[in-house]
């Protein structure tokens, strides 16, 4: 009832949000005569917040059309390599007719960025993408919003999100560096794990960004939430069905908005300063910091419904029962099994003042992986950043993504032990999987 009752909401406000900003753009508008009423400028600012505040937010894109390889500039185009019911693999293509930089981008390492499924859209790894463009080859997961997908897709849960992660990995091909942030770094490290044991393709290495990997290390609120209240009471309180004015109608969610409202609840005076500084800015006139409001909240607003199953599944096997970290996750009949990794490298990157996955959630990886070799393991704390700072913004750009880039050229070109050198688990379950594909520039 509650998804209906926004629903109503969001569509008795629309016509108000579009009222509002027509009349901020006739109060704002060079060769309108309005701007010249007296207060014209707090006017249209004041109508301007108000149609931000009550508009829709869209799925943004990632407008990434091109980067600079070696100073040259490359055109960039999106493609779809693999569609799949909740998520699509995306490649970014690179296009270029300087015969130097092809040649430089033929040779580059191939990335895997899977992005977190929990709320935000993968744009919100924009800036990732677009740094590591320069030096790789770069694939990312989209994850679909739920109420989007048809009941008869089926349903969705955290164990499949593992599956769709060794898929992709299988069809990108034995090169391929794994680079997951925040939620992804559980079914990631799972995912690996299970394809070390079975004797299927691993990557050459995998880097893991602020992810609860052992919630149970400096817990936060976030943690805290999910460690306190039962399962049941996410069930009966979070979980609501999409109405019938979507695809998805029928399919049981946890809800966009109400994620939405638990992000902004974390931070409330931040927001409301936020939003009253981007006020003055538009009444002083001060466009780029107004643009600069606009591009954050533009990703910020914009969620996704997340699989009831996957959300639910979330919560009880990594915050609540520590599946991974107790050794008691079996997926397909299969134990997940981190030890069994050894031919896999292994990064870990968190923020000191990560305020979503605390100090040594992450780092707790590498008391997992025991198979891996001391000189192919590596952790990097991020002085000074939170937890978007790991991967957007200054301090990813200039700290951050030097270490990752460096990390994945040390092991993009070093032959992975074979099993004269290295013992290898004996296999338990063989996953049937594509032939590999070597992916273009």
């Amino acid at each position: 009832m509650l998804y209906q009752i926004y629903e109503t909401q969001r569509a008795l406000l629309a016509p108000f949000s579009e009222f509002a900003s027509a009349t901020a753009k006739l109060y704002s508008h060079p060769l309108s005569p309005f701007t010249h009423v007296p207060l014209s400028q707090r006017y249209a600012a004041g109508l301007d917040l108000m149609h931000r505040v009550t508009k829709e937010y869209e799925r943004p894109e990632f407008n990434i059309q091109s980067v600079q390889v070696e100073g040259v500039p490359v055109a960039v185009q999106e493609q779809v390599a693999i569609h799949k019911p909740f998520c699509d693999l995306l490649r970014f293509k690179r296009f270029t007719d300087n015969a130097a930089a092809l040649d430089k981008m033929k040779n580059q390492p191939v990335v895997l960025v899977v992005a977190p499924l929990s709320g935000h859209h993968a744009t919100l790894l924009r800036d990732t993408v677009r740094s590591l463009l320069q030096d790789h080859k770069v694939y990312i997961t989209r994850w679909t919003d739920a109420r989007l997908v048809p009941l008869e897709d089926g349903e969705f849960h955290l164990n499949d999100y593992v599956a769709y992660v060794q898929e992709f990995i299988r069809h990108i091909g034995p090169d391929v560096h794994v680079i997951s942030v925040c939620q992804p770094t559980v079914p990631v490290l799972a995912a690996i794990s299970l394809q070390a044991t079975t004797g299927d393709v691993v990557p050459r290495s995998m880097t893991m960004m602020g992810g609860p990997i052992d919630a149970r290390r400096s817990p936060t609120a976030v943690n805290n939430l999910a460690m306190s209240k039962s399962y049941e009471w996410f069930e009966n309180n979070v979980i609501y069905r999409v109405p019938p004015n979507y695809p998805g109608a029928g399919r049981r969610v946890y809800p966009g908005f109400l994620q939405h409202t638990g992000f902004v609840a974390m931070n409330p005076d931040r927001h409301l300063s936020s939003h009253y500084d981007y006020f003055l800015d538009l009444v002083r006139g001060d466009g780029e910091s107004a643009d600069a409001h606009r591009e954050f909240y533009d990703e910020y607003n914009a969620v996704l419904d997340m699989p009831a199953d996957y959300y639910l599944d979330t919560i009880k096997t990594v915050f609540q029962d520590f599946a991974l970290v107790n050794g008691t996750w079996v997926v397909d009949g299969v134990r997940v099994a981190p030890e069994d990794i050894t031919k896999t490298a292994l990064l870990t990157v968190e923020g000191e003042r990560d305020d979503i996955s605390g100090a040594g959630q992450t780092r707790a990886a590498h008391d997992l992986c025991l198979g891996i070799p001391a000189d192919k393991q590596f952790h990097y704390d991020v002085e000074g950043a939170g937890h978007y700072g790991i991967f957007s913004g200054r301090r990813w750009r200039e700290n951050v993504y030097p270490v990752v880039r460096d990390f994945i050229a040390k092991f993009d070109r070093q032959p992975q032990a074979d099993s004269a050198a290295t013992p290898k688990p004996a296999p338990r379950k063989r996953v049937a999987g594509t032939s590999a594909r070597k992916a273009g520039a």
